[in-house]
């Protein structure tokens, strides 16, 4: 019977250490499984790593290459502008037309997609829509074209000195921003002072030699068409924005906080910096802000179309005035290019440190040559035009 008995107790040991040796053989496999997947986790990893680094790499190569095209032909178009201008003058009221007929359509399918179509609804093109019109349809009509004179001289003009209109070659939406707010000016400047189809009117048969076009015997004249009227077409348009923006699709806006308006850029821009523009706006509380937007707008333009007049008199003024507009863009164009977009890169390469996995050493020490590439790399932001 003892026999027996340690014979069962044998056989129950052995299965027992068995049983045991298998738990332990499934724990190792366990854990070699483990390792494999944390192994090929981490390789995948890298890979991932890698692969975005270099698709990175190569979405700035092409930035960098359109950046150089755009540069290229900007300057090429700039200089073939200037050119144009001395040669034939009477033909840059078509190169703006072709222009507008263009880019501002473009903008609006670029501008759609970004959600900043409201952007078009701007004073801007409402007076540049008012340009092409006049230019095209009415170019003879003397009380049209001191409206839009007024319009071109007064508010667009000054807006490219006051929101400091960047003209950047790389950047095509900084450049079309510009001649927006350029481009009529010197189209109106030209019809005044130097297209040869317009010197006949000058000096008709039976009068005197006149001392340019349109000809202005009565200053109260002179008021009317290029300040009153001027105003009152503005007038209108405002209440239209006001009626389209803040009525017809007030709900759309409050349910997309992405859609942006000229007020709402402002608006953010100017409570983040905290600066005197915020402070103003708010003496009325923060209910009224979008009043005192708009009686900041209606200033600017009250004051900027009163300054047409002496513009509209005097040739030597408004040549100064040419310079000044092309000066202050060109101007604000370097502090883009040597102040604002490093900071960007910085922030930019910034921002990648910070979505990328932790590296290896060996990609760290790659890591600086791709940063100084990085630095070459052209940006730009948006501009938008708000008046």
């Amino acid at each position: 019977m003892s026999t027996n008995g340690e014979l069962v107790e044998d056989a129950n040991g052995d299965s027992f250490n068995n049983v045991k040796q298998r738990f332990k053989d499934r724990s190792k496999k366990v854990a070699q499984t483990k390792e494999i997947l944390s192994k090929q986790a981490v390789q995948t990893k890298e890979i991932l790593s890698k692969q975005a680094v270099k698709i990175a790499k190569q979405a700035e190569e092409h930035e960098r290459f359109i950046n150089k095209v755009t540069h290229l032909l900007g300057v090429l178009s700039f200089g073939g502008f200037c050119f144009l201008l001395g040669a034939r003058p009477q033909d840059i009221r078509y190169v703006y037309c072709l222009f507008y007929v263009i880019f501002v359509p473009l903008r609006w399918i670029y501008y759609r997609f970004k959600k900043w179509h409201y952007y078009l609804l701007d004073f801007c093109y409402y007076a540049n829509t008012i340009f092409l019109v006049h230019l095209l349809l009415y170019p003879k009509h003397e009380k049209l074209f001191m409206v839009c004179f007024s319009f071109a001289e007064g508010p667009l003009a000054w807006a490219l000195i006051v929101w400091r209109c960047s003209l950047v070659f790389s950047s095509l939406d900084k450049i079309v921003s510009v001649l927006i707010h350029l481009l009529p000016g010197l189209v109106f400047f030209t019809i005044r002072w130097w297209d040869p189809a317009t010197f006949a009117a000058m000096h008709p048969e039976g009068t005197s030699r006149r001392a340019s076009w349109p000809y202005v015997e009565e200053k109260s004249y002179l008021w009317t068409w290029l300040f009153l009227v001027p105003l009152v077409a503005y007038t209108l348009w405002q209440i239209m924005y006001f009626l389209i923006v803040n009525v017809l699709r007030r709900q759309r806006l409050l349910r997309d906080p992405e859609v942006m308006t000229s007020y709402r850029e402002l608006s953010k821009k100017a409570q983040k910096a905290n600066n005197v523009w915020w402070r103003f706006s708010g003496l009325l509380g923060d209910q009224n802000r979008l009043f005192m937007y708009i009686m900041l707008q209606a200033l600017f333009t009250v004051a900027t179309m009163a300054l047409t007049v002496p513009i509209f008199l005097s040739y030597e003024l408004h040549v100064i005035f040419q310079l000044l507009k092309v000066s202050a863009s060109v101007w604000n164009g370097g502090s883009f290019l040597l102040e604002v977009m490093p900071r960007q890169v910085i922030l930019k390469e910034k921002k990648k440190s910070e979505m990328l996995p932790p590296q290896s050493e060996q990609q760290q020490d790659h890591q600086p040559s791709i940063v100084m590439e990085n630095n070459t790399t052209d940006h730009h932001s948006t501009g938008s035009c708000q008046f």
